[in-house]
Order: C-alpha cells, then sequence, then structure tokens
C-alpha cells in the first residue's frame, strides 16, 4: 500500500478529464483502474476538514486536500504506477508558467489542478480514441469493457476481484466487423478491423512510434483507418506523453475562438501545452 501526500494530484478529476476510460468510482471514496493486464485499487483519504474541502481559490473544481491510496506493493509502484501517474513531475511548476494576465487558462487550472497526464499502452489508446469519435464518455466506457470481455483474458485478483485485461492487436486482428457490429461499435468497426490488421502484421512499428518526434508520431499515427488529425493528437498525448499534442475538439475549439481570437500561445508552453489543453476542456466540460 502506497500512501501519496496530494500535489497536483486528484483521481476524481483523472478520472473525468476524457483521457483514461478504465477508471472507475466503485463507492464515495474508492476507485478501480485498469491498464492493460494490470489492476489498481485506490483509495481516497479525506483532509482534516473533509473530502470536499477545496484549496484557497474556491474553486468547485480544486482539488480536496486529502491523500490518495494505492493498493499496490512498493516494487509495482516504483515500476509502473509512479511512471504511469506522471508523479516524479511537477505539475505545480506548469501552472506557474502560466500567464498572469491570462484569466481564463488561470481559472482553468486552478479548477482542474489535480490532472496529470497519464503514460498509457499505445495499442490501448489507439483503439479507445478510434470509440471516442463522435461519443460520450460513459459509452465510450462501455464499449470498452465490452471489447475487453468478449476479446480480452479474464483475470482475478488476490481478494477475487474479476476483470479482462485489454485484448492485443494479435485478438482484434480475428474478429470480424460482423462482430464487432454486434456489440454496437458501429461504423468503427471497419477502423478497428482494419486498424488490428495493420498493427498486427506490422505495418506500424508502435516500439518505434515511441522514439519518434511528435509530428512524426502523428504523422505515422494517421497511416491508420479512422485516425485523424483530433486522434492523432490525443494517441500522441495520452500515451506517448508528446506533450506539445494539443487535441482539438468542440470544447477546445469553443474556447479558442471566444478566448484566443488571435491564437493560442503555443510558444509559451512548449513543452507542456497538453496540460493546458486537459485544464481547459476539463474547465470546459465541468464547470461551464
Amino acid at each position: 500500500m502506497i500512501t501519496i501526500d496530494n500535489n497536483c494530484f486528484s483521481i476524481p478529476q483523472i478520472c473525468e478529464s476524457g483521457q483514461c476510460f478504465r477508471l472507475d468510482a466503485v463507492s464515495e471514496n474508492t476507485y478501480e483502474l485498469i491498464a492493460g493486464s494490470r489492476y489498481l485499487k485506490i483509495g481516497l483519504q479525506p483532509g482534516e476538514h473533509g473530502e470536499r474541502e477545496v484549496a484557497q481559490t474556491g474553486s468547485a473544481g480544486a482539488q480536496p486536500q486529502d491523500r490518495t491510496i494505492l493498493y499496490c506493493t512498493a516494487e509495482e509502484y516504483e515500476t509502473f504506477w509512479k511512471e504511469y501517474f506522471d508523479l516524479s513531475v511537477s505539475y505545480s511548476d506548469y501552472i506557474e508558467r502560466i500567464d498572469s494576465r491570462d484569466v481564463y487558462l488561470q481559472s482553468a487550472a486552478a479548477f482542474g489542478s489535480g490532472i496529470r497526464i497519464l503514460r498509457q499502452d499505445t495499442w490501448e489508446m489507439i483503439i479507445t480514441f478510434i470509440l471516442s469519435q463522435q461519443n460520450n464518455i460513459p459509452r465510450i466506457k462501455g464499449l470498452i469493457r465490452t471489447l475487453s470481455e468478449r476479446y480480452g483474458k479474464r483475470r482475478e485478483t488476490p481478494d477475487g476481484k474479476v476483470y479482462y485485461t485489454f485484448p492485443g492487436a494479435e485478438e482484434l486482428s480475428q474478429a470480424t466487423e460482423e462482430e464487432l457490429r454486434e456489440l454496437k461499435l458501429g461504423y468503427r468497426s471497419r477502423y478497428i478491423c482494419q486498424t488490428a490488421k495493420m498493427i498486427a502484421g506490422g505495418e506500424i512499428d508502435l516500439d518505434a512510434l515511441k522514439e519518434m518526434e511528435y509530428m512524426e508520431a502523428r504523422t505515422e499515427l494517421m497511416r491508420l483507418s479512422g485516425i485523424g488529425g483530433k486522434v492523432a493528437d490525443c494517441i500522441c498525448l495520452f500515451a506517448l506523453h508528446q506533450m506539445d499534442a494539443f487535441p482539438v475538439d468542440t470544447h477546445i475549439k469553443k474556447v479558442l475562438e471566444l478566448h484566443y481570437p488571435g491564437g493560442f500561445p503555443f510558444e509559451r508552453y512548449k513543452g507542456c501545452a497538453g496540460v493546458m489543453q486537459q485544464y481547459i476542456f476539463y474547465y470546459d466540460l465541468r464547470y461551464r
């Protein structure tokens, strides 16, 4: 069991930030996360003024002053979860880089200050964000759960909790478009079939993607069926940890038009533009 004093780290905010779809609340202070073949139980330990205590900003979205409990061994934490949650990085440094005159981004960062960019599996993010197109978070979660139960492997935790791993490219390459349509994946079924076959056949090297610069990786991802610029940016940010990736969906587009008519100041946020994107996305989704 690992206890973390929260510093720009909020599991509830990460859960609702639109980057991870296998992180779920199972009770008021308990979450569960499946990452590839791994399962993690997470507990929230309220601060001295209670779970809903907020920072001095007074923002309803500010993270509670509490601690997070990861129910894993020290070895699991050091070898996997610490990097997965990007806990070696100071996100307060990112927040300090925000222009004091940019009232909107200052407010967004205060509201979502507990968000971090997770380091998720590339293959899982490819399929996840193909499924995310013209979809909402609850339905995306349901489709991923259905895919995993049908094509993933059944696992059981030491205390008897049953979960399913995310299916690999080889497993999904064996699925037919008709089978996937039966699972309610709709038009995305064709994209997933074609993409799985490309990956399983070695047309795209997932390991090589990790060594590429942002724009090179983005271009390579767009060779896959059903992946355009926005989806490629999501994969670059949430899997490859390309922090200059800045996915633009309808939420972000609306904010850019309203608050940044002259263009977003990407040069100022070089190396952390993706973090700013998440603050904006979460703020617009949860507060506006």
